[in-house]
């Protein structure tokens, strides 16, 4: 099936692991050619850059936190030096502190929101100026944490409702310029990121119990509904967040 993708070229930022890498190898895989972003881990960046090129795609190591602007600005120069344009942005980079109310300090909160949410900004600004080949794509990765509670996840489920809201006022103002902006809202998927929660493995027995699909969710599953709000077949859709859990959401 043609997703008609080949030839594109897409920055996924925190792409050397986890749900980042999967969207990043599925995009090469579709002849797409990727940017990868780390900020701290070189080493497992560098193996999906060469993963990418036995894939028969470009692939470009660009280092930086997503959270400093002049970091943002750097990445993007970069890539406009390499190859004169950028036709999609996944932001996926995230992190944050996972700890009971009571622990919580204004600081915490502060740099959760910031690489979560406000990191979005920055990004979208710089992408919007530079050359595309057809219309430009924005998706930004997002948790069911937005919109349920979660233990131990006050200040990234309050930063990931911020991004959620943020696309769907992106997308009304930025739509008629021809950038489409849309969310992928993921349910549990045990990634490396999830070695930080407390309570992890409750987490993982909680989802595979619940989830209607009757089975875990992966990365790959998220990234497949990556790709497809990245295809022409979803030129209509704007400004929503699409949930992809198995179902679990769904359930009271």
């Amino acid at each position: 099936m043609n997703l008609r993708l080949k030839g594109k070229r897409a920055l996924v930022t925190g792409s050397s692991r986890g749900i980042g890498r999967a969207i990043a190898l599925s995009l090469a895989d579709l002849g797409v050619d990727v940017a990868i972003n780390f900020f701290r881990h070189r080493e497992p960046a560098e193996e999906v850059v060469r993963e990418i090129e036995a894939r028969h795609a470009r692939a470009l190591l660009v280092k930086g936190n997503v959270a400093d602007p002049e970091h943002v600005e750097r990445i993007f120069d970069e890539i406009m030096a390499s190859w004169d344009g950028l036709d999609i942005l996944v932001s996926n980079a995230a992190s944050g502190v996972l700890k009971p109310i009571k622990d919580l300090r204004m600081n915490h909160f502060n740099w959760t929101m910031a690489i979560n949410a406000g990191a979005l900004l920055p990004l979208v600004q710089r992408f919007v100026t530079l050359p595309s080949r057809e219309e430009k794509i924005v998706i930004a990765v997002s948790s069911l944490g937005a919109t349920r509670a979660i233990p131990n996840y006050t200040a990234v489920g309050a930063s990931k409702a911020a991004l959620e809201s943020m696309v769907r006022h992106m997308a009304a103002e930025l739509a008629p310029q021809g950038v489409r902006v849309n969310a992928v809202s993921a349910g549990t998927v045990d990634t490396d990121a999830l070695k930080f929660f407390p309570n992890r493995e409750q987490l993982l027995a909680e989802a595979t119990r619940r989830t209607p699909a009757g089975r875990m969710l992966t990365a790959q599953d998220v990234a497949n509904a990556v790709i497809f709000l990245c295809t022409p077949f979803a030129s209509m859709i704007h400004g929503q967040t699409l949930v992809v859990d198995g179902g679990y959401s769904i359930l009271a």
